[in-house]
């Protein structure tokens, strides 16, 4: 599970998910691993949706390399993928819901 010294996040007073923060290379999160990696590297944008499968077809028909096939992350207990945008930067898309910490 995340938490503890390894990971927290800033919420809002509405619960809002402002920012997650990671130690630097655990969960073992790729762009977290190796300092060499550029660019945005340390940097992982999550983008919560309603609509997972249908960014994931729309990435499937531009062509677009995926990183992780949707799946079940343990840590968060979500249904995500991830995929890289065309600067480099590692992008999560997860399934929509709400803070819960």
């Amino acid at each position: 599970m995340h938490g503890g010294k390894e990971f927290d996040i800033l919420v809002a007073e509405n619960d809002e998910i402002l920012i997650c923060l990671h130690q630097w290379g655990a969960h073992e999160h790729p762009t977290m691993a190796d300092p060499r990696i550029t660019p945005g590297n340390g940097l992982i944008l999550y983008f919560r949706t309603e609509n997972m499968e249908a960014i994931r077809q729309n990435a499937e028909k531009l062509g677009w390399p995926v990183e992780e096939e949707i799946h079940l992350n343990p840590n968060s207990t979500k249904r995500e993928f991830s995929l890289r945008d065309p600067d480099g930067y590692y992008l999560t898309i997860t399934a929509f819901h709400r803070y819960e910490g």
